[in-house]
């Protein structure tokens, strides 16, 4: 993920030792202040607050993030209006296609998924609202990159953070990486084929806002056997329809 830098160092801190956590789960302090390379005597101090604060729990010697950011960001994902609107439209969408349908947008240079409605089949994909996804592993991610501008994206995907490969399958290489952003947008939809998790699909495509932008994508996933190659395409086209549909009533 990007690292951002402003005028506030303090809450730059707070912000990173946050998105650390929200990757590791928890973390020893040393293993915090080291992973983030960040001063260990202002880092204790730092961490002392968040806790103060409901920021972080620590349990012994381990941090975790804490419930005030639960409520705060439950809070946040409600006052998204495409929320309530979309409800419905994802449902929907997944009684048609027996899928775990998820909305997400861009926001803090990840893919969050705001909504989530869950396959009806015996096996799910774990997910949950709130989840940060990578931009160039996921299905979701390559949607809300693929119409960005070419600077855009290289201010997102800067090259001094190289592709991390969470599988085989991983597109690590940057020019095959915005070739595939270039088929994206001609074809109207993006695929994540166990490129984010081994044995997991998915089929995801934009939502614009009136002006024509894309302002948030709506996904399709599962395992192999539910997201079968064949059935891409009839599957693509459901999750377009849906896509239209949420992107003519936000329109409206």
């Amino acid at each position: 993920m990007k690292t951002i830098t402003t005028p506030v160092p303090a809450l730059d801190k707070a912000i990173r030792v946050c998105n650390f956590l929200a990757e590791k789960a928890s973390a020893t302090f040393s293993q915090i202040y080291m992973g983030l390379d960040l001063p260990k005597s202002s880092t204790s101090t730092l961490l002392n607050a968040m806790v103060a604060h409901g920021m972080l729990r620590q349990e012994r010697d381990k941090y975790s993030l804490g419930l005030l950011l639960f409520e705060l960001g439950n809070k946040a994902i409600q006052h998204f209006d495409i929320k309530t609107i979309a409800t419905p439209l994802l449902a929907e969408l997944r009684d048609s296609t027996n899928l775990t349908c998820h909305l997400g947008v861009l926001e803090g240079g990840a893919a969050i998924y705001l909504l989530k409605m869950e396959s009806p089949q015996a096996v799910v994909v774990r997910s949950w609202e709130g989840k940060r996804l990578s931009l160039y592993s996921s299905g979701l991610g390559k949607v809300l990159l693929a119409w960005q501008t070419e600077q855009e994206i290289d201010d997102l995907l800067p090259e001094s953070e190289p592709f991390t490969a969470y599988t085989e399958k991983t597109i690590t290489r940057r020019a095959v990486y915005k070739q595939q952003l270039a088929e994206i947008r001609q074809r109207g939809w993006a695929c994540d084929d166990e490129e984010d998790c081994l044995g997991v699909r998915c089929i995801s495509a934009p939502v614009r806002n009136a002006q024509g932008d894309v302002i948030a994508a709506i996904s399709v996933s599962g395992v192999l056997f539910q997201l079968p190659e064949e059935k891409w395409q009839e599957i693509a086209h459901q999750v377009q329809h849906t896509c239209s549909l949420l992107s003519s009533m936000i329109k409206a």
